[in-house]
C-alpha cells in the first residue's frame, strides 16, 4: 500500500469516527420521550414519597465527575417549583435499580409525572432550560387532565 492511500484511509477514519462521537455527544443531552407504561415506586428507590406535580428522578454513582453539577441544578429547580421533589438515587451498590431503569451512563435523570410515570429521560448533563422546559410540559398536561 502507497503512502497517499494510507494517509486517504486514515483520514477517512478518523472523519468517521469524530463524526460518530459528535453525534452521540449531541443524542446524549437530549430529552428522550418515553412509553408511558411503567409506574415508578418510590419505596424501591428508598424515598417515602414522589412530588406532588412531579419528580426529578437523578440516578449518580460515588465516582461520577458531574453528578454533583447536576444535582445542584435540579435541586435548584425543584425548590422554584411547587410540587416538584428531586431524589437523587446513588448506583454504585444497587446494580439492581441501575439494570432495571437501563442505566448505562451517570448521571442520567428521568421526570416522573405526578402519577410516577416516566415521561422524559436525559442520558449525561441536561441543560437548565431543557429540564424547565420538560417540566412545564409535563405539569401543564396534569393541569389539562
Amino acid at each position: 500500500m502507497n503512502l497517499p492511500a494510507a494517509v486517504l484511509i486514515l483520514t477517512a477514519l478518523l472523519a468517521v469516527t469524530v463524526g460518530v462521537g459528535v453525534f452521540l455527544r449531541w443524542q446524549q443531552n437530549r430529552p428522550r420521550h418515553l412509553d408511558p407504561s411503567e409506574v415508578v415506586e418510590p419505596e424501591r428507590l428508598g424515598a417515602d414519597t414522589l412530588g406532588e406535580r412531579a419528580t426529578l428522578l437523578q440516578f449518580s454513582t460515588e465516582m461520577c465527575s458531574r453528578c454533583p453539577g447536576v444535582h445542584r441544578t435540579l435541586d435548584a429547580i425543584a425548590g422554584s417549583y411547587d410540587g416538584v421533589l428531586h431524589l437523587d438515587v446513588d448506583l454504585t451498590h444497587r446494580p439492581d435499580i441501575a439494570k432495571h431503569f437501563h442505566v448505562l451512563q451517570t448521571p442520567t435523570t428521568l421526570i416522573l409525572d405526578r402519577d410516577g410515570v416516566v415521561q422524559t429521560r436525559f442520558g449525561g448533563t441536561p441543560s437548565r432550560t431543557a429540564v424547565e422546559l420538560e417540566l412545564a410540559r409535563i405539569t401543564t398536561e396534569d393541569a389539562r387532565v
